[in-house]
């Protein structure tokens, strides 16, 4: 999988960002620590396998946004990939793939998420384990292999190349194993039951004949006597249904006297409710002479009612137009006292004004200052004019002189390295070891220069910061400043409020407010000239640390020729022809490089240039620092022309309120007179006075209608009173009829009574004359009840039988078939423990990792063979002898183990003893190789390499093994990307992509 490009929209620190990776090769993501970097790699991850370092899917989603959405292009197989993966925060995801065609992309999604997932794990061959442990080198990954045990890298290995399933195998077939073992046991148990029922088969059979022939004789007995009780049960029925018409009988005769109770109640009921009817038809001329009293009450208690309804609607207009004249006069007087407080604040402000206009010969005299002081800072500008274009001349001369010196170094130890390898040569291995000792000590020094060189960059580094926290605090500051001025513009207006609370100032307060914001403006003022001068000194001293840099920068230019020279020197062994003659001529050239660098006549023409150019600029007499006094002398006075402006502002506002006074008082005379004549003549005063006529002529009185209502009150009860009196006259006839009839439904049932009780006495001589045959029947049910037990209990025990018979057959066959299952189990069982051994360490996951292990070790000493010149070579042990301290050594055995053994120049050693460059070298082809090996496994090509190895981890040796080593393999990978956060490494590499953070989140840029 080789990336094209990279959009993001929305994803964790990123807004909006887009990564073109074309032409790229070896490329370094560099930035500070939380900028972004690791982010673009979830992006990647993210929109091909939709997993991140999120544990929450809207984690991925930017702070505040609602939508994320990664569109990653990427080319696999020599074919043209796109994957877009959208994402709403609280919704689902949306995954869309398509692939490249003449026409354009064309999709390629499936029916939801899941099956376009699988479509992109079909075309890329990749999943998301396989990926971050083949393609994404993070950091420690090596080490966590190389510094285990022997006896613990075998669980690392296996752990990679994912045999944890033959884990899960063995632990499945152990599981069924363990089943099917319990399961034979079960079985055997149950056919050791079931034998010893099977023996009880013949004793159950005979019992089982004896009980059928004593149930025959008990069932011929119970059928005689069910005879018998059939008879006697005839008898017994006829006598019952004497008994039933005796009960119902008697049942009626009772319903019929509890009838005639109930009639007499009733008549006794409505014989009392007529008494109470003629009680009140007495009382006939009372009830009707009140109710006619109550109704001329009700008709004058309406009339008051009218009356008190206009006296309520007279009242309410007056006091809306009484509240009318009083909203009206104070509307006036509101207004009044606005005029009279603007001319109070204008009479206020003419001492000031005044005050002000005072200082005219003052501001005049500093106008003067600030002339000269501006006169004086053009002059030094155009000083400045000429002189810049000297100073980067001479820069740069400084610069080709230095050049021209390290070169000349360099040339001089490269010399000098010539002419030891070749006494080496000659000298054979003492010699050739004393030159790398040589070479090692100028390579030392380099690196000491280089350190330097890391200190000035982070000290370039720590003054730019400087300048930026310079450069924030002077906009804080110039925004403070603005924002005092426009107080101060704010104050001069009329009517002036008060900047904080926004409330209106007298002239005490006013001019305290004007005086502390004064004093602040100009502390300000004062405290933002201390930040520019600060800015040029800061400035200053960056550009004499950039020069410097690029002084130990060019100085150390051949480092890395240095660097090639040592790894040559094996080559060199066989370069001893001629040394003699080659020794004499390098003497030579050696001792005039040394005589030019010593006299320094190197570039003549280059250094009488930079003596004229110094004899001239000190001629100009130019001084930055006077030009810095002068700018800040014009500073000083730029105060003139404010208070300049001050005064022209004054000038016209005396003028303004001059015009303003002679308005104001004739405003305030008017409105005086105004409210005078509104409280009096106006209409809503005389509307006022007619309501209040009006009121008086309705002549409504609160007394007298309340006292009407009680007499209403009280007189009410005879409306009641009249309303029974009516209800009499209608029930008294009703009641009479109804006394009439319930006397007549009583004599009725008196007659039906006699006829009962002559029934009854004709049954109950009928039962007398029959006999009772209850004792008979009920010792020969008792008897044919005791037989019934019998007969249940031998029947239930012959079913028992039967159905122990059956179970006995169904045992038989059983048994027989368990027996076939108990040895198709005990071969069942044995299957699985076999595949519990096969599946387990020492099986199939054992053989895998003995077969991968040659081409591991061939693919490492293919890469290691490129990072350390064919001097080293790697060979994994799997298997060692091993014996107690009793035993003797013909009988050790072998045990498992994983053994890393190297072969270099000096002999063959374990890994163990190697440390520093030779040790990195050879974690980093192993995990090189690990990463290669797994991506072969999937199906994929290992065309993508992402290297997060820690470089702040790594000293400067480290750092440089490690992109010697990218540089070395660069050629095996179609792109390579390496993640730091250390600004110095950056410039190792051509292609750069650049990650910062500001408030609108992460942005990346590419430099190539």
């Amino acid at each position: 999988m080789i990336p094209v490009q990279l959009i993001l929209k929305n994803f964790l620190s990123y807004r909006d960002a887009t990564l073109d990776f074309r032409g790229l090769h070896t490329a370094c993501i560099c930035g500070s620590n939380g900028a972004g970097k690791s982010s673009l790699l979830e992006a990647i991850t993210w929109a091909v396998w939709g997993q991140s370092r999120a544990g929450v899917e809207d984690d991925v989603i930017h702070s505040g946004a609602k939508e994320v959405r990664v569109d990653y292009t990427f080319q696999c197989n020599q074919q043209q990939y796109r994957v877009i993966r959208t994402r709403v925060r609280g919704a689902s995801g949306v995954l869309e793939f398509q692939i490249e065609t003449d026409s354009g992309f064309r999709a390629l999604t499936g029916k939801g998420v899941r099956a376009t997932q699988d479509l992109i794990l079909e075309h890329i061959k990749l999943d998301y384990d396989t990926f971050i442990n083949s393609a994404y080198l993070r950091q420690g990954r090596a080490d966590e292999f190389m510094i285990k045990r022997p006896s613990e890298r075998k669980e690392i290995l296996a752990e990679l190349l994912k045999l944890n399933q033959y884990d899960q195998l063995e632990e499945r077939a152990k599981e069924t194993s363990r089943h099917l073992k319990a399961r034979a046991e079960e079985l055997e148990r149950g056919l050791e039951s079931g034998k010893i029922q099977l023996e009880k088969r013949e004793a159950t059979q005979a019992e089982k004949a004896q009980l059928e022939g004593e149930l025959n004789q008990l069932q011929q007995v119970q059928a005689f006597e069910n005879i018998q009780l059939q008879s006697l049960q005839v008898v017994q029925h006829q006598r019952q249904n004497w008994e039933q018409q005796l009960n119902f009988v008697q049942q009626q005769h009772q319903n019929l006297t509890q009838d005639c109770d109930r009639l007499q109640q009733e008549q006794l009921a409505v014989q009392t409710q007529l008494a109470d009817l003629e009680v009140i038809l007495k009382q006939e001329t009372e009830i009707k002479h009140g109710f006619t009293e109550y109704q001329t009450l009700q008709s004058q208690e309406e009339a008051l009612a009218t009356k008190f309804q206009e006296y309520t609607s007279a009242t309410a207009k007056l006091q809306k137009k009484q509240q009318e004249l009083t909203s009206h006069i104070h509307t006036l007087e509101r207004q009044l006292q606005q005029v009279q407080g603007q001319l109070t604040a204008l009479e206020q402000q003419e001492p000031e004004i005044q005050h002000t206009l005072n200082k005219s010969e003052e501001v005049e005299a500093a106008l003067a200052q600030l002339s000269a002081a501006r006169r004086r800072v053009t002059q030094f500008d155009e000083l400045q004019m000429q002189v810049s274009p000297l100073m980067q001349q001479r820069q740069n001369l400084q610069s080709e002189l230095h050049r021209v010196h390290a070169g000349l170094v360099a040339r001089l130890e490269q010399l000098q390295a010539t002419e030891n390898q070749l006494q080496r040569a000659s000298q054979r291995q003492p010699q050739l070891q004393q030159a790398a000792q040589d070479l090692e000590s100028q390579i030392s020094q380099m690196e000491k220069d280089k350190v330097y060189l890391q200190r000035v960059q982070e000290k370039g580094q720590e003054r730019r910061h400087f300048m930026e926290r310079l450069q924030a605090q002077q906009r804080e500051y110039e925004r403070l400043l603005s924002e005092l001025e426009q107080k101060l513009q704010m104050l001069r207006t009329p009517d002036a409020i008060c900047p904080l609370c926004e409330r209106p100032l007298d002239q005490h307060h006013w001019s305290r407010v004007v005086d502390k914001t004064q004093e602040e403006y100009q502390d300000t003022e004062g405290q933002l000239w201390v930040f520019r001068e600060q800015m040029a000194v800061s400035d200053r001293e960056i550009q004499l640390l950039r020069q410097e840099y690029r002084e130990i920068h060019q100085k150390l230019s051949p480092y890395d020729s240095l660097r090639e020279q040592r790894g040559q020197l094996a080559a060199q062994l066989q370069s001893t022809s001629d040394a003699a003659q080659e020794l004499e001529q390098l003497a030579r050239e050696k001792q005039h490089l040394a005589r030019s660098l010593e006299a320094g006549d190197y570039a003549p023409e280059k250094q009488a240039e930079l003596r004229e150019l110094d004899e001239y600029l000190q001629k100009l007499h130019y001084n930055e620092q006077d030009h810095v006094l002068a700018r800040s002398e014009v500073e000083r006075w730029r105060w003139a022309e404010i208070k300049q402006g001050q005064m022209k502002d004054a000038a016209k506002r005396q003028a303004q309120i001059s015009a303003q006074k002679p308005e104001l008082q004739g405003t305030i005379a008017q409105l005086t007179t105004q409210i005078q004549q509104d409280q009096t003549d106006s209409e809503c005063a005389q509307e006022i006075a007619q309501l209040q006529k009006y009121i008086g002529e309705i002549g409504y009185s609160a007394e007298q209608h309340h006292s009407l209502r009680v007499a209403v009150r009280q007189a009410q009860s005879w409306q009641l009173r009249y309303q029974q009196l009516l209800s009499a006259e209608e029930q008294y006839p009703i009641l009479q009829k109804r006394w009439q009839d319930l006397e007549a439904s009583r004599n009725e049932r008196l007659q039906e009574l006699e006829k009962l009780v002559a029934q009854i006495a004709s049954i109950t001589q009928e039962l007398q004359q029959s006999a009772n045959p209850i004792q008979q029947i009920n010792a020969l049910e008792q008897q044919i009840h005791h037989r019934r037990r019998q007969l249940d209990e031998k029947i239930a025990n012959l079913g028992r039988l039967e159905q122990l018979m059956l179970q006995l057959e169904t045992l038989q066959n059983q048994y027989e078939q368990q027996q076939e299952q108990l040895q198709a189990c005990k071969q069942e069982q044995r299957v699985y423990q076999e595949l519990a051994q096969a599946f387990g360490k020492n099986g199939i996951q054992a053989l895998m990792i003995e077969n991968v292990l040659p081409q591991l070790e061939a693919e490492t000493n293919q890469l290691l063979s490129r990072l350390s010149a064919n001097q080293l070579h790697v060979q994994f042990i799997t298997q060692k002898s091993g014996r107690s301290s009793k035993a003797k050594k013909k009988n050790a055995k072998l045990i498992d183990t994983l053994d890393i053994l190297i072969a270099d120049s000096r002999g063959t050693r374990a890994y163990e003893t190697y440390s520093g460059g030779e040790a990195f070298r050879i974690n980093f082809a192993i995990r090189l190789a690990l990463a290669k090996l797994l991506a072969q496994r999937a199906g994929a090509a290992l065309q993508l390499l992402i290297i997060d190895e820690g470089f702040g981890t790594q000293d400067a040796e480290g750092c440089d093994r490690l992109i010697a080593s990218i540089n070395a393999i660069a050629c095996d990978f179609a792109c390579i990307l390496t993640v730091t956060h250390m600004p110095h490494l950056k410039e190792a590499f051509q292609a750069r992509i650049e990650v910062h953070k500001n408030q609108e989140g992460s942005q990346v840029s590419l430099s190539i």
